[in-house]
């Protein structure tokens, strides 16, 4: 108990009052003096008397008796409580007694009745006094929230709020040991690990794939500790967007196309004249409202007075839908990027949804990263065949994120990147994500059996689960009338003192993703511009296997008739022995081994830059011209490609016969070679007749040989090739 009276009572020092404290003391106990004295008279000792009062009691000296810290009221009263040395637990620091004791509370049972189920529950490792402390408080914590998100309007209680802010600060410093850590006369703020650890144990605050970027956003103007009045601002725009989603689902919108599914309302656009939704099909566009539920898009035209039949966008069913940014504009014109694509194979045609705005395209953007995390998590149930409450309960996760990234949206006016925040968007873009989610869909069977152990034993080990926690905000998503409870769903992300199958694969594809990051900087930093520098770049890159080809091609010419020898008989002697895989083989060891070394040999160097003589620098004029001629060189190409491709048309249908016929011939005696001649002796044919052809011997042969080729094949005509116009571009002609 001296830790406990210690902690609970402030002592300040004349250093830490300064000049002015002293003198102000100085002067108020000399005035003291002259009262008691009775040298002042008693109107100015009263009038004295009640302007000090009313200073003391306006805070205009709280610099000089100390702030109140916001545990000292709780720690006196514990330190008062006749239980006090029963339900003190010395293991745990102040804060986190002050935490328990709240726990005990919720719970209606005794600190030490928690010790007993905590012991009887817990394994050995997470009972080992290295680590008791957190888990025996993350233990308690699991447990009273579980308890406390059943009563509704949890998230607009005050209490709720310091409770879950009060167990991120315990959790930094849970150890008696760990205490001076925190410094409870300073503002209080936690950091990043306490908020992934405690905050996914409500599901509608955060969830394990998320925690991180959400704490990011949420700390951002804090110096990247997340303080009380942040995360109270949070938790307020989350009940307002519970409260909004329920009022919308309620209403009457849709409410005949609903029922049939359910369907609960997310999101409606469009409903105010400053901010329109326009919707494109074809050449035709239409202002509108726009509605997203959990399973569809819905656009209903605004007519004069009213609105039409809504149009429905499935996003549930597996219709090969596809949802990305578009570029809109007048009169079909591509210039403005403030718009979502849909197609799918139940459209005829694709439809544009556009969202106008003055400046930048936040609208679009939070609007495509809703739409696609609908999409994504119904392909998530599809394509792991997930169903009953096992398909709710990754619904309410999609749902649950998209009203965290409303309430973001009302707090933070900084632009938001909101497929960071939402769950199936991520592990998209996550290296790994696929990995995430196959963890997600398979914790389910995992935690069935630990569903029905931990019922047995009081659950205490477990955080809740999605499901639960939109069940206990007062909605039912689908069409199952089971209970999660009922059909042995699994609890939540969380559990006490040791990491989940989803947290590591979590971990796991975020520390890949920093490495892809790392990657990422170094390629968008050695982008260079200008076509001529990009090309010496190149040509400085393929330098090694420029040379090699000039060695390959030096040899095959016989510039050196004793190296182009030796090479031949080798290389005849390696196919004929049939050791071509091994000599393939052999090679992609030497790159090993060479790689290796090099970096054996390298290590703490680090110039590894390319260095590239820079070509002289161009105007714009010859930059165009640069870009024209590339494009007349590329034009060339194509067109020798095309006459390369009429030619063997005109070969295969024997518009000239004598070819077709010379070309058949040598067709048929390929065929016969490669059925009958075993595979190396046609290996080797093809490398003696490469690397023989300009040898002395047949140098002669081998010119009048490709002589009379180029004259046959130039003398085969093209076939011939007829342009026609689409009759819709005859039209606009």
């Amino acid at each position: 108990m001296p830790l406990l009276r210690g902690c609970s009572h402030r002592l300040f020092s004349i250093s830490q009052i300064g000049v002015l404290g002293v003198s102000l003391t100085v002067h108020f106990v000399c005035l003291l003096k002259h009262i008691v004295r009775g040298e002042v008279g008693m109107a100015v000792a009263s009038k004295t008397r009640n302007m000090l009062e009313n200073l003391v009691r306006e805070g205009s000296f709280k610099w000089l008796i100390g702030n109140r810290g916001p545990f000292d009221d709780e720690l006196e009263e514990m330190e008062r409580s006749p239980s006090a040395p029963t339900n003190w637990i010395p293991e745990l620091s102040p804060i986190a007694n002050v935490v328990v004791r709240r726990c005990s509370k919720i719970l209606g049972v005794p600190s030490t009745e928690l010790r007993k189920g905590f012991s009887a529950e817990a394994s050995e490792s997470i009972k080992h006094p290295s680590c008791y402390a957190r888990n025996f408080l993350e233990y308690c914590s699991f447990r009273a929230l579980a308890l406390s998100t059943q009563v509704t309007g949890h998230l607009a209680d005050k209490r709720f709020r310091r409770l879950t802010y009060d167990m991120m600060l315990a959790w930094e410093a849970p150890a008696s040991d760990s205490q001076p850590l925190l410094n409870l006369n300073e503002d209080l703020s936690v950091g990043i690990e306490a908020f992934s650890r405690i905050a996914p144990s409500v599901p509608i605050i955060a969830n394990v794939i998320i925690s991180e970027n959400l704490f990011e956003v949420l700390a951002t103007s804090t110096g990247g500790r997340l303080q009380f009045s942040t995360y109270d601002k949070y938790l307020s725009g989350l009940e307002r967007a519970i409260r909004k989603m329920r009022i919308q689902s309620e209403s009457s919108l849709l409410s005949a196309v609903r029922s049939s599914r359910g369907e609960r309302i997310l999101e409606v656009d469009g409903t105010v004249t400053t901010q329109p939704v326009l919707e494109h099909v074809g050449i035709s566009t239409w202002p509108g409202r726009l509605i997203l539920t959990d399973h569809a898009l819905y656009f209903e035209a605004l007519r004069v007075v009213s609105y039409d039949k809504p149009k429905r966008y499935d996003l549930s069913d597996d219709l090969k839908q596809v949802v990305k940014p578009e570029l809109t504009g007048p009169w079909g014109t591509r210039l403005f990027d403030k718009a979502v694509f849909y197609k799918s194979i139940s459209l005829s045609e694709p439809v544009v949804i556009e969202f106008p705005e003055l400046k930048g395209h936040s609208r679009r953007d939070y609007w495509l990263a809703i739409i696609r995390e609908i999409l994504y998590v119904h392909r998530f149930i599809h394509k792991y065949q997930i169903e009953g409450v096992k398909r709710d309960e990754a619904l309410s996760k999609a749902v649950l994120g998209i009203l965290r990234v409303q309430a973001i949206q009302e707090i933070s006016s900084a632009p938001l990147r909101c497929e960071g925040l939402l769950m199936f968007n991520l592990c998209d873009q996550l290296p790994g994500g696929d990995l995430i989610l196959e963890t997600l869909a398979n914790m389910s069977t995992v935690s069935e059996l630990n569903r029905s152990n931990s019922s047995k034993s009081g659950g205490g080990m477990y955080s809740i689960s999605a499901l639960d926690m939109i069940s206990n905000l007062g909605f039912a998503f689908g069409t199952s009338s089971n209970n999660s409870a009922e059909a042995g769903l699994a609890v939540g992300e969380v559990t006490v003192g040791q990491l989940t199958s989803l947290e590591k694969a979590v971990k796991e594809s975020k520390n890949n993703y920093e490495k892809v990051a790392q990657a990422q900087a170094t390629v968008d930093g050695v982008k260079v511009e200008g076509i001529d520098t990009n090309f010496a770049v190149m040509k400085e890159l393929l330098f090694p296997l420029m040379e090699l080809g000039k060695w390959l091609l030096s040899l095959a010419l016989w510039d050196d008739p004793l190296k182009s020898l030796v090479f031949c008989v080798v290389f005849t002697y390696i196919i004929c022995r049939g050791w071509l895989s091994y000599a393939f083989a052999l090679t992609l060891v030497f790159v090993a081994i060479f790689m290796m070394l090099t970096r054996f040999f390298t290590q703490g160097i680090s110039d590894h830059e390319v260095k590239v003589l820079a070509p002289p620098p161009m105007n714009t004029m010859e930059q165009l011209l640069a870009v024209q001629n590339a494009i007349s060189q590329a034009e060339g190409f194509v067109q020798d490609g095309n006459v390369v491709l009429l030619k063997l048309r005109a070969l295969l249908l024997s518009l000239f016969p004598q070819a077709s016929e010379k070309f058949a011939v040598a067709l048929l005696v390929m065929a016969l070679t490669l059925a009958f001649l075993p595979g190396k002796y046609v290996v080797l044919l093809i490398f003696l007749e490469a690397f023989t052809r300009y040898s002395p011997i047949r140098k002669t042969s081998t010119e009048r040989l490709m002589r009379r080729l180029r004259e046959w094949w130039f003398s085969i005509p093209a076939a011939p090739v007829l342009l026609e116009r689409d009759k819709e571009e005859k039209k606009k002609r």
